[in-house]
């Protein structure tokens, strides 16, 4: 195991585009930041195929989101860079983002959903659930069968991904329904791919709560365990950068399933340059929003803590959320008009200047990282399925065995 290196990755969406990327494709600007990506020592990008633009019928795969993805594994293979494809995107950045196919008019929002955008507009309706929906079911086996026959074995898959938080964007109804839809998904992608990993992004709520994703179940249906984490965002963190929160999430992940986990999502939202930590406040969909802002600095004192700290409890890799901050043009558009601390979460400024712990990344890359045998762990002492009858009260108290240095 101490042979393979330790994934350093970070999630993608462009500057000047985000979320609209795949409408209004530029492979110079991929090329572009691809470049900046992997001169910073990263190896892995995590690119998102945001649903609508990639289904625009429940039987149909768009032809133009197909080839520009080989433009970008193409560009990605010339700099040496793998990606982490994840599908079914759904919920990104505060909304979910549903084919126009998908939604239900005059149904309700579902269960945790903030707001729902369908073809540039705010629509805030119900959708279908994918999980248990049998349009919705075959629209998901139909896009991994297209995507996966056209480019696996490409030299710049390094991982498939089954979605992104799933939960923000439906919930099954079950833990046997959201493991079922797991064994499914994965079931299409090997029929025809039997070698790329596959993978699917949790977050905290699905180890703090029980909805219907447990990370025992879903991580025993992929290869890879991946969870995403913001002390900033948990009331039970030591802070908003607590060096050791994201870390024990990967080993507390890792005690639930039984395999090494990558920390596929973490970092943080920062001030303008200069400027202190300090705490914004506004009003996001609807309700009043308290946002820790980061010192640009106080991040990469962070991100210095976290990376030695994620190895040490054996895990694969760290990805950041993410690339950019956005261009101010995108600022009256979701996500960035509602989730505004959205705008600051990138390595590079809104002008494409480099953060101070890009220089962290940097450097921790030069050490050539490996994967090690965790130095620290988690003990559950109890089977999963008791942890997941009261989650939120075992999370938070083997954090505070893991912090007093207990395993």
């Amino acid at each position: 195991m101490s042979h393979q290196p330790f994934i350093l990755g970070v999630n993608y969406w462009p500057r000047r585009k985000a979320m609209y990327w795949w409408r209004s494709f530029d492979a110079a600007e991929v090329r572009e930041e691809f470049t900046v990506i992997k001169s910073i020592g990263m190896s892995l990008v995590r690119i998102f195929l945001l649903w609508e633009d990639w289904q625009p019928t429940p039987d149909s795969v768009d032809p133009d989101a197909l080839g520009n993805l080989g433009t970008v594994c193409d560009i990605a293979a010339g700099l040496g860079l793998k990606l982490d494809i994840t599908f079914f995107t759904g919920h990104m950045s505060g909304p979910s983002w549903a084919p126009g196919w998908m939604l239900l008019p005059g149904e309700p929002m579902l269960p945790g959903v903030r707001q729902v955008v369908s073809g540039g507009k705010v629509v805030n309706c119900g959708h279908l659930n994918p999980y248990t929906d049998a349009v919705a079911l075959a629209a998901e086996e139909l896009l991994l069968r297209t995507v996966v026959a056209r480019y696996h074995g490409h030299p710049a898959v390094g991982m498939w991904n089954l979605g992104n938080e799933p939960d923000l964007f439906a919930r099954p109804p079950s833990p046997a329904a959201g493991r079922a839809w797991a064994r499914r998904m994965v079931a299409a992608i090997r029929a025809i791919d039997q070698a790329t990993p596959i993978t699917c992004g949790l977050h905290v709520p699905d180890l703090t709560e029980d909805l219907g994703l447990r990370a025992n179940d879903i991580f025993a249906e992929v290869d890879v365990p991946a969870i995403h984490g913001y002390p900033m965002y948990a009331d039970w963190s030591a802070g908003p950068l607590d060096p050791q929160f994201v870390p024990f999430l990967c080993a507390l992940t890792s005690a639930l399933c039984g395999k090494p986990t990558l920390m596929e999502e973490f970092g943080g939202c920062t001030e303008a340059p200069g400027r202190p930590s300090s705490v914004w406040k506004w009003a996001a969909y609807g309700k009043p929003r308290q946002q820790f802002m980061a010192a640009e600095e106080a991040l990469a004192e962070y991100l210095a803590q976290v990376l030695p700290n994620l190895v040490e409890v054996g895990a694969t890799g760290a990805m950041l959320w993410c690339y950019a901050d956005y261009a101010p043009e995108l600022w009256d558009r979701p996500p960035c008009d509602e989730a505004q601390h959205e705008r600051f979460f990138g390595l590079v400024r809104p002008d494409g200047t480099l953060k101070p712990h890009a220089d962290v990344i940097r450097q921790f890359a030069a050490t050539g990282p490996s994967i090690q045998p965790a130095r620290r762990s988690v003990a559950l002492g109890m089977t999963p399925e008791q942890f997941y009858e009261r989650p939120y009260e075992h999370t938070t108290r083997l954090y505070q065995a893991f912090l007093a240095g207990g395993a």
